[in-house]
């Protein structure tokens, strides 16, 4: 049996619009962002109708916790919810002004060891740390029989997501970044015969039209 995963980008949060460091700080949705999480419910729903079984996984902070809320709803299950699945956490810099962070943050080296690098601020994830337990949230989450999963997550963990699933090296997402919007869905396969894995498509917000 072939396996579809989507992947959600949480909704606009309240970091986003007062200029906030997201990362750990556990914003909420705004109101636009409830909106988007409902507009997401009603695609998946719209385009899961018939799927046999779905799953859906999420973040533990309220952002992800409120957009993924009306997707269970909607296609009638439970929400699983995993601080593996967290946006890069930040350290001090989380929820102070982007500002803050701009003025502080010394950038990785363009050649050399990007993986171990912490941005100069203190008691912040490195990508080699944030990269490993999105890949353990993802290995666990395609070991799943489940033919068809919702994973809602944080913009710039969509991208070590698709990393794992197309069993990039740790090695090299150092490099990698795979854009994703607020309430953005990509959409990943496994084929059944060959069991490739497939990027189908990559931040897709038609879902999202009208709603400015």
């Amino acid at each position: 049996m072939s396996k579809d995963i989507y992947l959600v980008a949480h909704g606009e949060a309240q970091h986003h619009v007062q200029g906030l460091v997201g990362g750990w700080y556990d914003s909420e949705l705004t109101e636009h962002g409830h909106r988007q999480a409902q507009a997401i419910a009603e695609r998946l729903a719209e385009r899961l109708t018939g799927a046999p079984s779905v799953e859906v996984y999420a973040s533990d902070l309220r952002r992800t916790a409120q957009t993924a809320a009306p997707i269970a709803r909607a296609l009638g299950v439970e929400v699983v919810h995993w601080s593996d699945l967290r946006e890069r956490s930040y350290g001090e810099a989380g929820g102070k002004p982007d500002a803050w962070l701009e003025e502080r943050t010394v950038l990785a080296p363009k050649d050399g060891n990007r993986l171990d690098h912490r941005d100069g601020l203190i008691e912040a994830e490195t990508k080699r740390e944030f990269a490993s337990r999105i890949y353990r949230a993802m290995d666990a989450i395609a070991a799943s029989p489940c033919p068809v999963q919702v994973v809602v997550t944080h913009g710039y963990a969509v991208t070590f997501a698709i990393a794992a699933w197309i069993r990039m090296p740790l090695e090299s997402v150092g490099w990698v970044n795979f854009r994703s919007s607020s309430g953005a869905i990509s959409h990943l396969r496994e084929d059944d015969r060959w069991f490739n894995r497939y990027l189908m498509s990559l931040s897709e917000t038609g879902h999202l039209a009208g709603l400015d």
